[in-house]
């Protein structure tokens, strides 16, 4: 008789969208038969959503038309056709552009990616686990994984899809973290409860989340002064009035300093001028040869434009949402938001007010009062590994190295994680924005799409060809 031995197991941390697109492509690609068991930890209610698709805020909008966004590279349409058969947009009435661009709520981009994935988790082809990983050690060439829910998991491949870490809270603001109006994560659930309709508010940093916020806070009804402050002052900027096909070619003769990808850039951008073209058009090109442009560059260089370079090219790379930048042009236009180019030199509390110290770019020093902050600086990039306790140990014991970049995580362009030795871990994955310093362009959601494909396919190729041994789920 022969003997049927238990399924491979491949364990996903994180269940955002990374980690659940991994694990979508990867049951896919096993169909009709499975050659492995796929589990997912996340502790969220369900898989896909992860921070940016969790929020129920109303004016939290997907970033780019709907048209673009998509689980399937092959099927760009996948989303907008999901709008249309459950009529998504039902009662959404700032869903759509004056020209019919919809630009749904991110909770709806949740409801989706949810949709996509319960014919998995139903029939057991991916495995969700609300639980947080706390641990993960080496047990006899496979990964003994401990969870929040008491129990182990014994994996062959693991793949670490999680998220961003938290921002980080300028030192400057630490003499007044006892204040109860000091906001320093945005993204949870009632963060604006404690602001009221009159607040004069002060917001650190000028990205997509300081956009966000003063939607949210127009959309509760707030009507008192808000500062956003950035040390270049630059805005997060919007989509063109009309849509114009990528322009330039940078990747046919391969950049291999920084200076120079900056002078092509610009030669790009004067070209297009004088074609009638504006700068949507260039920056969209660099965003799709992206990652071609990353990996031409050495890594001295790539260390330069991420510590240089990357304000301007997230100011104009991650564009607003058509109506988020409607709220904030009319509230530049009234006044009630300015924006300026300054970081906190000092900051106390004073009463009931905050008192902040501005240090304006080429123009000294300004105090300020204001009611409430809110900080948007972003996530804290360099200290992934310090991020969650598991990754501090894999860290600890040489599994995994940052990224010299200072993006996330190191690995190969196989996407495996890169230890303390220099050498890839063969069973170890990088899945999701965290490789991008070594992927390079790897923000947008396409190119994640693309990274979680590219992923689920190593994946499966090292099922296929090593035939690993199988491993079995073990309760501690």
């Amino acid at each position: 008789m022969r003997k049927f031995e238990p399924l491979p197991v491949v364990a996903i941390i994180g269940g955002g969208f990374s980690g659940a697109a991994v694990a979508l492509h990867l049951a896919r690609r096993q169909e009709p038969e499975p050659g492995a068991g796929i589990v997912v930890f996340e502790p969220r209610a369900r898989l896909g959503a992860g921070l940016a698709y969790d929020t129920t805020e109303p004016t939290n909008r997907i970033n780019v038309p709907a048209g673009r966004m998509s689980l399937y590279p092959d099927a760009p349409e996948s989303f907008v056709d999901y709008l249309e058969r459950v009529d998504a947009l039902a009662g959404d009435t700032g869903a759509m552009t004056a020209d019919g661009v919809p630009y749904p709520r991110r909770s709806v981009f949740g409801d989706y990616v949810a949709s996509e994935l319960a014919p998995y988790l139903s029939s057991g082809a991916i495995e969700h686990r609300r639980a947080l990983v706390l641990g993960i050690r080496r047990s006899a060439g496979r990964w003994t994984i401990s969870s929040s829910d008491d129990q182990e998991l014994v994996a062959d491949i693991v793949v670490i899809a999680v998220s961003h870490p938290a921002p980080a809270l300028p030192k400057a603001l630490l003499p007044v973290l006892s204040h109860p109006k000091l906001v320093s994560d945005p993204t949870k659930a009632g963060a604006f409860e404690v602001i009221a309709s009159a607040d004069r508010v002060l917001i650190v940093g000028n990205g997509l989340t300081s956009a966000d916020v003063v939607a949210a806070l127009g959309g509760r009804g707030h009507y008192g002064p808000i500062i956003s402050i950035s040390r270049r002052g630059l805005r997060s900027r919007g989509h063109p009035a009309v849509v114009q096909d990528p322009y330039g070619d940078f990747v046919s003769e391969p950049i291999t300093r920084a200076s120079e990808l900056l002078r092509h850039i610009r030669q790009a951008l004067h070209a297009a001028r004088q074609q009638g073209l504006d700068w949507h058009p260039v920056l969209d090109a660099v965003r799709a040869q992206g990652q071609q442009i990353w990996q031409a560059l050495p890594v001295v260089e790539r260390q330069r434009i991420a510590r240089l370079a990357r304000p301007y090219w997230d100011a104009h790379r991650f564009r607003i949402a058509p109506q988020v930048e409607t709220v904030l042009d009319q509230a530049v236009e009234s006044g009630t938001l300015g924006i300026l180019a300054a970081s906190i030199a000092s900051a106390s509390i004073e009463g009931h007010e905050i008192v902040v110290d501005l240090k304006e770019r080429r123009l000294g020093t300004e105090r300020i009062a204001v009611d409430a902050i809110v900080v948007t600086t972003g996530p804290a990039h360099g200290n992934i590994l310090r991020s969650q306790p598991f990754l501090a140990a894999l860290e600890e014991a040489g599994v995994l190295t940052p990224c010299e970049t200072g993006l996330g995580i190191a690995c190969d362009l196989h996407a495996r994680a890169v230890g303390a030795d220099g050498l890839a871990e063969r069973s170890l994955f990088i899945a999701g924005p965290l490789a991008r310093g070594t992927f390079g362009e790897l923000m947008g959601l396409p190119q994640v799409t693309e990274h979680a494909v590219f992923v689920a396919r190593e994946v499966e190729a090292l099922l296929t060809v090593d035939r690993l041994p199988s491993s079995a789920s073990q309760s501690a």
